[in-house]
This record gives C-alpha cells, sequence and structure tokens, in this order.
C-alpha cells in the first residue's frame, strides 16, 4: 500500500514505521503523504488505541533528504508550511497516544517529529541532533515549538544554536527521553508499553491530550474552565463508568476506549 513507510495494526496499536533505510528514512515529498495518509487512518479507526512512529535499520530519520532538492530552487516557507506542517499537525490532532520509538539517530527535523509525539522511547544506542544550524537553517517541523516547553528555553537555545549529540542518557537527564529501552530488547520493549496505553481509556487520553497542549498556552482561570469542559464530556463515557464500577467491586478495569 506503502512505498515508503509500513503500516500495521495489531492488538490496538498502529505501527507507522518509516521504511527508507539505505537513507535513514530521511523525509521526501512521497513519505510526507504516506505518513499523514496513515496518522490520518489509524486516528478514525475505532481498532486503534494507541500509535508507534519508528524507523527501519540504523536511523529513526535524518531529517530531510537533500538529495530530493538538488537542482529545485526551494521557496522555505512554502515547502514547509505544504510538506512537513500538516504532518506534525496531525500527530498534534490525533485524539490517541502517539509514541515515537526512537531507534536509531533522529536528526533535524526527525528530531522534530519525536518531540511533536506525545511519548518518547529511546533506544539506548540512539542520539539526537538538532543539526538545522549545520547547513545555516533553524529548527523547523515544531522544533521551536516543542523543544523549549520540554527542556527549558536556556537549554533549548543551546542545543538549536550548537546542534550537539544527545545521547540516550542525556536525553533521559534532560527530560527529552521518558525512557531508554535495551537496543536488543528495543522492539519488545515499546511494545509492551505502547500495550500499556492501548488498554486505558482511550477517549480521556484524547481529552488529556487537547486539555494539556492548551493548557501550555491558557492562564489557570482558562485552564480551570477547559478542564472543566474535558471532564463533563469524559464523565459521559463508558470507560469512567466502568472505572467506578470496577472501584466498587474490587476489580480490575476493562476499558474499551469508548
Amino acid at each position: 500500500m506503502y512505498e515508503t513507510i509500513l503500516y500495521d495494526v495489531m492488538e490496538g496499536i498502529a505501527t507507522i514505521t518509516l521504511n527508507r533505510p539505505e537513507k535513514f528514512n530521511a523525509f521526501t515529498e512521497k513519505m510526507h503523504k504516506e505518513i499523514i495518509d496513515a496518522l490520518k487512518q489509524a486516528g478514525k479507526s475505532s481498532d486503534v488505541r494507541c500509535l508507534i512512529i519508528t524507523g527501519t535499520g540504523k536511523a529513526f530519520n535524518a531529517g530531510q533528504d537533500l538529495s530530493d532538492m538538488q537542482g529545485v530552487e526551494v521557496d522555505f516557507g512554502e515547502f514547509l508550511r505544504k510538506r512537513y506542517n500538516p504532518m506534525i499537525m496531525q500527530i498534534r490532532n490525533t485524539e490517541k497516544p502517539v509514541i515515537a520509538a526512537v531507534n536509531g539517530v533522529a536528526a533535524g527535523a526527525g528530531m522534530s517529529l519525536a518531540l511533536a509525539c506525545d511519548i518518547r522511547l529511546v533506544s539506548e544506542k540512539a542520539f539526537f541532533t538538532n543539526a538545522f544550524i549545520n547547513i545555516g537553517l533553524v529548527p523547523d517541523s515544531g522544533g521551536c515549538y516543542f523543544l523549549p516547553r520540554i527542556v527549558g528555553i536556556g537549554k533549548a537555545l543551546e542545543l538549536a544554536m550548537t546542534g550537539e549529540k544527545i545521547s540516550a542518557e542525556e536525553a533521559y537527564r534532560i527530560g527529552l527521553a521518558n525512557k531508554i529501552c535495551s537496543a536488543e530488547n528495543f522492539e519488545a520493549e515499546v511494545k509492551e508499553y505502547a500495550a500499556r496505553l492501548a488498554k486505558l481509556p482511550t477517549k480521556s487520553i484524547g481529552l488529556i491530550k487537547r486539555a494539556m497542549y492548551k493548557g501550555v498556552e491558557m492562564n489557570l482561570e482558562e485552564t480551570l474552565e477547559y478542564e472543566a469542559y474535558c471532564q463533563d464530556i469524559a464523565g459521559s463515557t463508558a470507560d469512567h463508568k466502568e472505572g467506578v464500577q470496577a472501584f466498587l467491586e474490587k476489580r480490575s478495569p476493562v476499558f474499551t476506549g469508548k
């Protein structure tokens, strides 16, 4: 179905695998279109309750494939508006948990892709680099939005200005990675983590994403009101009723994502 990515759904988990290992899974126009299509598919499917984005081979994603742009005069603003920005917004607007399973290098826009996901699980052999400065550009694809919110403005400026490599250990220390996984059992550990999320109340997770992402832009009073709005929706779900019933019956809840 796809040429540059792999897509499969199993036990409530949709996995989007960037599949250009010979190019370190670097972005092309076709890859952008296919990622967006797969994200939309997973977002709409009732069979999907958690998403994983990962890469084949040694890399997660090395950013833009520069050879894809050779000999072409680029309008950088339009290039981002048409190709990168829709992909990042699709991740943000997907009301299901999205995990970046960073199996190897995440560089440039590849790092921004990982930052746009809700949770980052990182192989012990992986590393990040905000490589835009190395070709005289600025972080894009949400890099200037997500990075300071995750690691703080001071560290974000340092990483963007120097383009230094960030090891898995350092990424975890500064809050860029949520968990370091062993390289040998990386896929299994990621699946285990995703399986836990897939069994949780999916609609509540979508509302949590909405409220938290909006909360970083709003004042306290606005956030309190939006929490009340979201809680009103969550309180009418079948999973809320199941959670309360399970508590009263002193058993583990069985959530259906409804």
